[in-house]
C-alpha cells in the first residue's frame, strides 16, 4: 500500500516541521507517531517493507529523524529489522494473543482508572470528536480511517493519565495485539463506536470505577468475539508451537 494515503492526518508547518493540532514536535518523533500509526491503522502492512529513502522523501526529510524513528519503533515491536535502509513491519504471532489481552486489562485499565480522575471538559469533548470521526468512517466504509480514530481515542485517553512508562508499555501490547483480525469481524466496527460511548459516558460520571468497568467491557468484548471468530486458527497456531 502507498504509504503517502495516510498524510491526510497530518500537516506541514512554515519552517518545514510537521506540526499536528498546532502542537511542536520533533521531525523525529513526528515520523515515529506517523509511522506507529499508519501500522496500527493498516496503511503499512505485516510484512510490508518500510525503506528509509521513501519515508525521508515521502517528508523532505534528512535520512536521521527517519532511522532513528524506525530504531524506536523497534524497540516498541512494531518493525524488525531496522538498518541503514529501513525495515519490515512485525509479523503477527497469534499464539501470544490470550498474554497480550491480560497485559491490555492490566496496564490499560490502571491508566483509565488514573485517567478518569485527571479528566477535563475539554479532554471529554475532544474524545467525543474522535468517535464523531469514527462514526463518520463507518459511514463510508473508510476501516483504515475507522482504525486510525480508534487508535486515536484510546490513546488520547490513556495520555491523559500522565504515565509514560505504562504508555510506553501498552504501545508494545499494541503493536502485537491482532487488531487488523478484530476490524475484520462482522459487526465489530459499529460495536466498537458504541462501546466507545458507553465509555464517554461513563467518563461524563466522573467515577473513575465506572470507566474502568465500561473499558474492561470494551476490551473483553472484542477479545471474547475474537475468540470465538477465530477459533480454529487459534488451536492450529497454538498447536503449531506446542501450547
Amino acid at each position: 500500500m502507498n504509504p503517502t494515503e495516510g498524510l491526510q492526518s497530518f500537516e506541514f508547518g512554515m519552517d518545514g516541521e510537521l506540526t499536528r493540532g498546532g502542537a511542536f514536535k520533533t521531525k523525529e518523533n513526528q515520523v515515529t507517531e506517523f509511522l506507529r500509526e499508519g501500522i496500527l491503522a493498516g496503511f503499512f502492512q505485516r510484512g510490508q517493507k518500510l525503506r528509509q529513502a521513501e519515508i525521508a522523501k515521502m517528508f523532505n526529510l534528512s535520512i536521521t529523524p527517519v532511522r532513528e524513528a524506525l530504531k524506536l519503533l523497534e524497540a516498541e515491536g512494531y518493525v524488525h529489522g531496522a538498518s541503514h535502509r529501513g525495515a519490515v513491519v512485525a509479523p503477527l504471532v497469534l499464539e501470544q494473543v490470550e498474554e497480550l489481552y491480560e497485559l491490555r486489562l492490566e496496564l490499560e485499565l490502571r491508566l483509565a482508572r488514573i485517567a478518569a480522575k485527571r479528566i477535563t471538559a475539554e479532554h471529554i469533548k475532544s474524545l467525543a470528536r474522535i468517535n464523531d470521526e469514527m462514526k463518520a468512517a463507518l459511514k463510508a466504509n473508510d476501516m483504515l480511517a475507522h482504525r486510525r480514530s480508534n487508535f486515536r481515542l484510546h490513546f488520547r485517553l490513556y495520555e491523559i493519565a500522565d504515565q509514560p512508562q505504562t504508555l510506553h508499555f501498552v504501545r508494545i501490547v499494541w503493536a502485537k495485539y491482532p487488531f487488523e483480525m478484530l476490524a475484520a469481524m462482522p459487526n465489530r466496527p459499529a460495536d466498537v463506536v458504541d462501546e466507545h460511548q458507553i465509555i464517554l459516558d461513563a467518563l461524563k460520571t466522573g467515577d473513575a470505577k465506572t470507566v474502568v468497568r465500561a473499558l474492561q467491557a470494551h476490551i473483553e468484548s472484542g477479545h471474547r468475539k475474537f475468540k470465538k471468530c477465530y477459533a480454529d486458527e487459534l488451536r492450529k497456531k497454538l498447536k503449531q508451537a506446542g501450547k
